[in-house]
């Protein structure tokens, strides 16, 4: 078997990643494969799929009002640190 070795882990992200391992009596190592597994496994939405799907998205909300950021004004937020 091939062994991965992660750097930088956040700290609050190896403290859950511990206490799910201890919830689901594993090894973190091994509840971290377990995580990796399924995440590799879910199904990705194809590429024209997922175009529909965010294009359905953008209706609905402007159905609703919302409109949509500009670039510019994404931007400005990312610049200002806001999320």
């Amino acid at each position: 078997m091939a062994t991965l070795t992660l750097q930088n882990v956040p700290d609050d992200l190896h403290r859950r990643l511990k206490e799910r391992a201890e919830r689901n009596r594993r090894s973190i190592d091994r509840e971290a494969v377990r995580l990796l597994e399924e995440a590799v496994r879910a199904p990705q939405p194809e590429k024209d799929e997922a175009w529909e799907q965010a294009t359905a998205l953008r209706e609905r909300l402007a159905a609703r009002g919302f409109k949509p950021l500009t670039a510019e004004e994404v931007q400005e937020a990312i610049e200002q640190g806001r999320p």
